[in-house]
């Protein structure tokens, strides 16, 4: 796996990533949101959980030279953007929530540019650009409605998953990108367990433990809170933040393929529009990813 490329390790990440909104519509009603992402962190934990005591990584998780690092990923890529998502889902559509998450992308190249010193050239951008447009034409179908609470709430909160990226990239090399994995999910804990008590004493907890719920948290726990962190973070040491963001960003396309398979979604003219333009701005920052690469 060390061996594998960080374009080939970005794409799995995609594919894992690409069943979330299939998974997100299974656990409507079964499971409170909050409390799956709670439970799935913790699954994530006990996936993890050999590989640390068997290489010996516990002290290394919890040293001291990385523990304020730790901390900002794990609260700051999964415990907040998370929660502040939950909340901004009162106040706007799913719809809105995916359109208005392609902002990362911003934030995305101003971090890279000045925390990482990664310059943009004009292929990435326009690549880039494809990207965001195309997404966001396959997922408009006369749904917009401009709700400025929530949709400022989604806005805002994509920098946080950046911030989190940011100082990821920053970590001594000879960690193990499956340490990284865990670290993020068990410094998410602290605010997740204080966001899980809010819920709790305002009675937003729910949960109905069948197998749709089961089968539900073995995928959001197994592969999207670790073997997709894990390539996530397989690409990021190997490739610059903002264009392995950019070809993150364009999974919409992969979901909106596996909802047609599926017999969840159906192919209309704009999605088909949507989805030539993502994919053109996904060919053409491969191009930019290989050309880095092979320098």
């Amino acid at each position: 796996m060390k061996n594998m490329s960080g374009l080939s390790a970005l794409w799995l990440c995609c594919i894992i990533v690409a069943f979330s909104p299939v998974m997100g519509k299974m656990s409507v009603g079964v499971v409170a949101p909050v409390l799956l992402v709670f439970l799935s962190t913790l699954a994530a934990i006990a996936f993890f959980t050999p590989w640390i005591i068997k290489n010996k990584q516990l002290k290394v998780l919890f040293a001291r030279e990385t523990l304020l690092k730790f901390f900002i990923i794990g609260t700051f890529g999964t415990a907040l953007p998370f929660t502040i998502l939950l909340v901004a889902l009162k106040y706007t559509t799913p719809v809105n929530a995916a359109v208005m998450q392609q902002t990362e992308m911003v934030y995305s190249l101003v971090f890279a540019y000045f925390l990482l010193g990664e310059k943009p050239t004009f292929m990435q951008l326009a690549g880039t650009a494809l990207i965001i447009l195309g997404v966001c034409v396959l997922l408009i179908n006369g749904r917009i409605a401009i709700n400025l609470r929530g949709d400022l709430l989604i806005v805002f909160s994509t920098w946080t998953l950046q911030l989190g990226s940011s100082i990821a990239k920053r970590l001594p090399k000879e960690l193990d990108y499956k340490l990284i994995a865990t670290a993020r999910n068990v410094f998410a804990l602290p605010v997740l367990i204080l966001v899980m008590l809010y819920f709790w004493y305002t009675g937003g907890l729910f949960v109905k433990p069948n197998a749709q719920f089961w089968g539900v948290l073995f995928y959001t726990g197994v592969f999207k809170y670790s073997l997709a962190m894990i390539f996530w973070y397989m690409a990021l040491r190997k490739l610059d933040l903002a264009k392995i963001t950019a070809l993150y960003l364009s999974y919409p396309v992969l979901s909106f393929v596996l909802s047609v398979l599926l017999g969840f979604d159906t192919v209309e003219t704009h999605k088909i529009v949507g989805l030539a333009i993502t994919m053109a701005g996904a060919y053409m920052m491969t191009v930019v990813v290989k050309r880095g690469t092979n320098k």
